[in-house]
């Protein structure tokens, strides 16, 4: 993995932290390698029950390196055929979106910390997060308007389950930015913290104590119940309740209540 990206995994909690703070971590197409390269490296460990996404120095990430983008441009007739925007059998999303995509992909939950800027593909790669934990003097913009583009990092699925679709619309048409207050005000981010980062590694750890089956059957039950009817959700219910219930984990859970003592849970296999 390129040196773009840091990861670090303890005690169930993945930690990624972009990691180009000269250049504000803007992505140029290390980055975006490196981005994804992370989140298919926890996805294939077990042991992970959390993850963490933040930015070295300043900002979280300040968006497209368009000086990057430009040299991508140079002598072709098109972008159509770039490695960005190919995708595999795996995943929906080209590889561009997978930026943000992954991190719902990924079956445990993923909390950005975003201090400093978070613009354009550094928003959708946020957005692609369970949760943010954002600070309040944090900038947030969905930025593509500026350079003539619309948002293409899978943001726009994240972005019309968070704030309404008029609100959508007035970001994306104009690229406004908003602080990390207003932010939480209206819907964009979960949390305000000073350190956000700390606040962030506190929460994964707090998640990564529980029970990673019932945990894991969470988020599926909550991402997929978005998209069903009342009937439908109600039978999701259901099947992830089945899933859990009566499992090793799921007695462990309750033993350890029972003896007032710290469960000890197994990982997935």
């Amino acid at each position: 993995m390129p040196d773009r990206v840091k990861l670090n995994i303890d005690q169930g909690v993945a930690e990624v932290r972009l990691n180009r703070p000269d250049k504000l971590n803007s992505l140029d197409m290390a980055m975006i390698e490196a981005i994804v390269a992370a989140g298919r490296r926890i996805a294939e460990d077990n042991s992970v029950r959390a993850v963490v996404l933040s930015g070295e120095g300043r900002a979280f990430c300040a968006g497209l390196d368009f000086a990057s983008f430009m040299e991508m441009a140079g002598g072709s007739d098109g972008f159509g055929d770039h490695p960005l925007f190919q995708r595999g059998p795996e995943s929906p999303a080209n590889q561009a979106q997978l930026t943000g995509y992954i991190w719902t992909e990924l079956p445990v939950p993923v909390i950005a910390a975003v201090q400093g800027f978070a613009f354009g593909g550094g928003l959708q790669i946020a957005l692609g997060a369970d949760i943010r934990v954002v600070s309040p003097e944090a900038r947030l913009s969905v930025m593509e308007i500026k350079w003539g583009l619309v948002p293409d990092m899978s943001g726009t699925r994240s972005l019309r389950h968070l704030v309404r679709l008029d609100v959508a619309k007035e970001f994306t048409f104009t690229g406004r930015k908003v602080s990390g207050a207003e932010a939480l005000q209206i819907g964009l981010a979960t949390r305000l913290a000073d350190d956000p980062r700390a606040v962030a590694l506190e929460m994964a750890r707090e998640i990564a104590s529980k029970s990673p089956h019932a945990i894991r059957a969470a988020k599926e039950l909550l991402n997929r119940s978005r998209f069903v009817d009342d009937p439908e959700g109600l039978r999701l219910e259901q099947e992830m309740q089945m899933r859990v219930i009566g499992q090793p984990n799921q007695v462990e859970a309750v033993m350890a209540n029972m003896q007032k003592r710290q469960p000890n849970f197994s990982d997935p296999e």
